[in-house]
């Protein structure tokens, strides 16, 4: 009875002193609950779906938080390659927005999750091919382990799965309307950065 989950990213107990690896990892779990959803149905559906909308906005806005600004200052033609990864976010933003408004059993949704998908998975590839190996080769690993630090704050905000004990303050705010948590993960990475909000 009980379905196999998507691990939170850091509950593998990896130090992740290393930025590439954590969004690495994060586009595995990505991957993950695409099929954790299409493969189940009803509640279940519903509960990855959920899951998984978290995750895909906590990661993109660590990624516009943390890696594309470091993107735009450090690689050759950064401006393009953002400018590229940004308008590839904001169609799967939109396509996300139209799966939102339905229910996953709704005909729709499956045909609207597979476009998702394919979005998703194209802008990933586009993010490991043109930004993450050039970033591990533009800066040291202080550098490296400082960005980690911003994501993986970012991270907690969505866990993709629920931790027993954490009933209040952080399993609430997983729970929150989409745009309010982007805002949270937000003011989390700028003060793990050490910026003010």
């Amino acid at each position: 009875m009980s379905t196999l989950h998507t691990p939170q990213a850091g509950d593998d107990g990896g130090k992740d002193m290393d930025v590439v690896s954590l969004l690495m990892r994060q586009h595995g779990d990505i991957r993950n609950l695409f099929d954790e959803v299409e493969r189940t149905t009803g509640e279940e559906r519903r509960d990855a779906f959920r899951r998984l909308v978290r995750l895909l906005a906590v990661h993109e806005t660590a990624e516009e938080e943390v890696v594309h600004p470091f993107a735009r200052r450090a690689l050759p033609g950064g401006e393009q390659v953002i400018k590229d990864r940004l308008a590839e976010e904001r169609a799967a933003k939109e396509t996300l927005a139209a799966l939102d408004d339905l229910d996953t059993d709704d005909p729709k949704f499956m045909p609207q999750l597979l476009k998702l998908r394919k979005d998703v998975q194209e802008h990933a590839r586009a993010e490991e091919r043109y930004e993450f190996s050039h970033i591990r080769r533009s800066t040291d690993s202080a550098n490296l382990a400082a960005m980690a630090k911003a994501v993986k704050a970012a991270e907690a905000m969505a866990p993709t799965r629920p931790h027993p004990g954490v009933e209040s303050g952080a399993a609430n705010m997983a729970l929150g309307p989409v745009a309010a948590l982007m805002d949270r993960t937000k003011d989390a990475v700028r003060k793990a950065m050490g910026k003010d909000s």
